[in-house]
């Protein structure tokens, strides 16, 4: 074993020894060594497909080192992976074999937001645990209509707010446009966007969206900074964003840029860095983890993820560690559900998921009865593009 997957498989057992100790106390009388199945519903081709890719890259890295840790209780983590084409209706129809399939535990969704809400019928109807990588709070709400659906990204308010809160301390900025995605996620990104910044006394000029698959968006970047706007918040995905960056470069715009979370990519920005060079990114810290001293065992686990990811892809992808914490989130529900020995016990991993906490790779973690999206607002801060990287602002 490498000293990297070694120090790893250390960090995770001392991690997770709670969870086999509460594991202990289930089923000794005969103890469980089936797999735990998680199938994986994932945009591995199509327009959301460099997202997709990081997170199936997350998620065979995340089980390896669970698999070799020994945290598992004598147990190991299996994959089954599905492309869904980045289609909503393909999504539908790779959720339903999983569902059928009896030794699937969980369910983890990329992120689409169209798949998600679109499969929360079959996901309820069907009774399996699914964790959506989807940001839209239609994701998870209203929960009493979502009982086996979780989330696991930032929430579009809390980016909002601290959006607004960095334009305010920036200071003078009066004038913000808007570049959002198409979906339900920019749709209510653009609406809470525009509450805090009439709260904060900031005037929202123009809105422009643009759709999933456009791959030029030069006439939406022209049209919302025609008035000269003193910000431009990018609130689409990441590879839009970083075109709209050099859209904006290219038109000679002189304001500040802003990019919400679901814009993080890639952690070095390569053609982009000079369309972005001092941009500012909401986002989690393990993706500068780099720039903070690790001070305690949640940031320590978050360095040697960042590290691992690195080491094994050759850099890092900001998304990834929320695949990592949906896996470790079923994981721990898995080995806490007990249940008959060899049969999968699907009711008590959601009620396991549904009251979750977990100080995660991506940030503090938790889940209640009335609350299925996880990632806490203390998760997020503020991130600026600097010499071709993302670092920590201040």
């Amino acid at each position: 074993m490498s000293p990297i997957r070694s120090a790893t498989a250390t960090a995770i057992a001392s991690a997770v020894l709670a969870t086999m100790l509460t594991g202990c106390q289930f089923g000794a009388e005969e103890q469980e060594t089936s797999p735990i199945v998680i199938a994986a519903d994932l945009e591995l081709s199509g327009a959301a497909a460099p997202v997709g890719k990081a997170y199936q890259r997350a998620l065979e890295l995340k089980i390896d080192q669970l698999n070799s840790s020994g945290a598992l209780n004598g147990r190991r983590i299996e994959l089954t992976v599905k492309d869904n084409r980045s289609d909503a209706s393909e999504s539908l129809r790779n959720i339903g074999d999983f569902s059928d399939d009896s030794r699937v535990s969980a369910i983890i969704m990329g992120g689409c937001n169209e798949c998600a809400v679109g499969a929360v019928r079959t996901v309820n109807e069907k009774r399996i645990p699914t964790i959506a990588l989807a940001p839209a709070s239609a994701v998870t709400t209203p929960v009493a209509d979502r009982r086996y659906v979780f989330k696991l990204a930032p929430n579009a308010a809390d980016n909002a707010a601290t959006l607004t809160r960095e334009l305010q301390r920036k200071g003078g900025i009066r004038k913000v446009a808007v570049l959002h995605s198409d979906d339900d996620y920019g749709r209510e990104g653009l609406a809470v966007l525009r509450d805090e910044l009439t709260k904060a006394g900031i005037r929202s000029v123009r809105a422009q969206s643009v759709r999933p698959t456009d791959t030029d968006v030069s006439q939406q970047v022209a049209s919302v900074t025609a008035d000269k706007p003193q910000a431009l918040v990018l609130w689409t995905p990441p590879e839009q964003a970083m075109l709209a960056a050099a859209a904006a470069e290219q038109r000679d715009f002189s304001g500040s840029l802003f990019l919400d979370a679901a814009a993080a990519g890639d952690l070095f920005l390569g053609a982009s860095a000079r369309a972005t060079e001092r941009a500012t990114l909401v986002f989690t810290q393990t993706m500068v983890i780099d720039d903070v001293i690790a001070t305690t065992p949640a940031k320590a686990a978050r360095r040697q993820w960042f590290q691992d990811y690195t080491a094994s892809y050759g850099g890092y992808h900001g998304s990834s560690s929320f695949a990592a914490d949906a896996v470790q989130l079923i994981a721990d529900a898995a080995l806490r559900a007990g249940g008959d020995p060899g049969t999968v016990n699907r009711d008590g991993i959601r009620d396991t998921l549904e009251t979750s906490q977990l100080d995660g790779l991506s940030g503090p973690i938790r889940m209640t009865p009335d609350n299925h999206s996880g990632l806490m607002p203390q998760a997020l801060t503020v991130l600026v593009a600097r010499n071709g990287r993302w670092r920590l602002a201040g």
